[in-house]
């Protein structure tokens, strides 16, 4: 008589139950069952990630089916599971959890981070190590979601250490990240988008505003939108990314927003932060009439964003620079000397504020150029780059038109007039 025991049985067993428990998800856990007992273990894990994706798909009662679905039928199986999908599950169970419990959502995380160490060390070329690395991106934007909700109870110090531990991790995998990024592996953008969304809630706990809007900036290049949800976590960082972009310190280029990232700012229209969207869009044309009279139409909105009030000036300094940024950049490269008169017409300053202006602009390196004070001129010789709309882009097709036929014109005469001469 053989002695033989099927390993997949109690996971097996433990579907059957689900099946019973949950009768309306029986025919996704009997699919389940028959994928583990043909051994087809990645098809089982791509089905089981759709699955546990689905937030509708949770049920708490008895006991939360998704924890249930991974701790009883895939970590007994873990060795013959990809990495990153694994970790990918258990990120999306390791959420479920942190509904009622914190503690067990970081405990399920943790055990698995160990698991990765324990194969492979430190080897960074290791698919262990990007999906720890992944793992722990996302046990430590739980950790520091769990203090955004926590309690007053907790401790400032236990605050701190938390704090002072994702900045480690943060620091000490960035190296990785550049590595990964050399990477031709397309599910790696996952992993990026992880660690950028650990980075950034980071910086929203800890700031700066500019550091915050550079990460966030990062995540968006790595995070589809459709994929951010539920809905409040698009319009809590299309909010926050406003927010740190008009008053972070160095933010000058707003068209990464505005245009590159249109879809986001679009998820704050027909809200009470629409206002939000119209000074983006007035920071970005440097359009200081629009600022004046959002401000004065919205003024009550903006009262309760203590970030712009305690701002104030800084906003309005932007606005009036990328006035100037503008200006120059919207007149052809043999026409940017700008009198002071002019620059005062466009910033609404007065004249006599023109030249601390220019002087800011120049220190910044947002414009470069040599300065007349007796003559009251700028001589601009470069200015910032700048994210494009199709606006500008039409006027910018039409200066190549321009330069073409010059440049056309120039070879005419040179031909009419310059004698050929022979070797």
């Amino acid at each position: 008589m053989s002695g033989y025991i099927d390993p997949t049985a109690p996971a097996i067993e433990s579907l059957s139950n689900l099946s019973q428990q949950h009768p309306d998800q029986s025919s996704i856990y009997a699919d389940f069952s028959n994928l583990l007992s043909s051994k087809l273990y990645h098809q089982l894990t791509v089905s089981i990630h759709s699955f546990v994706s689905v937030q509708d798909n949770l049920r708490t009662e008895p006991s939360n089916n998704l924890f249930i679905l991974f701790n009883t039928v895939l970590t007994p199986i873990a060795a013959k599971l990809n990495p990153l999908t694994l970790s990918r599950i258990a990120a999306h169970v390791a959420t479920s959890l942190s509904i009622n419990d914190f503690e067990a959502a970081r405990a399920l995380l943790e055990t698995l981070v160990e698991e990765f160490e324990k194969k492979d060390g430190n080897n960074s070329s290791s698919s262990n190590t990007t999906a720890k690395l992944f793992t722990e991106s996302k046990k430590y934007f739980l950790m520091l979601k769990e203090m955004e909700t926590a309690s007053t109870s907790t401790t400032a110090s236990t605050s701190t250490t938390v704090v002072e531990s994702i900045k480690s991790f943060l620091s000490k995998n960035k190296s990785l990240l550049t590595e990964l990024a050399n990477s031709t592996e397309s599910d790696l953008a996952i992993v990026h988008s992880a660690y950028y969304e650990c980075a950034m809630t980071y910086r929203k706990a800890v700031g700066p505003p500019e550091a915050f809007y550079k990460e966030a900036i990062s995540y968006l290049h790595y995070t589809p939108l459709d994929t951010i949800s539920p809905t409040k976590a698009q319009y809590d960082l299309a909010t926050d990314l406003s927010l740190s972009a008009l008053t972070g310190k160095g933010v000058y280029n707003f068209g990464e927003v505005v245009h590159n990232n249109k879809l986001i700012l679009d998820v704050l229209r027909g809200t009470e932060n629409e206002y939000l969207v119209k000074l983006m869009q007035a920071s970005a044309e440097g359009d200081v009439d629009s600022l004046e009279r959002i401000s004065t139409d919205y003024a009550a909105a903006i009262a309760k964003q203590p970030a712009l009030v305690s701002r104030a000036d800084v906003v309005k300094e932007k606005i009036t620079l990328l006035a100037l940024v503008n200006m120059v950049f919207e007149r052809p490269s043999s026409e940017r000397t700008l009198s002071f008169e002019d620059i005062a017409t466009k910033t609404k300053m007065p004249l006599e504020q023109v030249e601390l202006i220019i002087m800011r602009a120049l220190s910044l390196g947002l414009i470069k150029g040599s300065m007349d004070e007796v003559e009251q001129t700028v001589d601009v010789t470069w200015v910032m780059p700048r994210v494009l709309d199709e606006e500008h882009m039409r006027q910018l097709a039409g200066r190549f038109g321009e330069w073409a036929v010059k440049v056309s014109q120039t070879r005419e005469y040179m031909t009419e007039h310059v004698p050929v001469t022979f070797g």
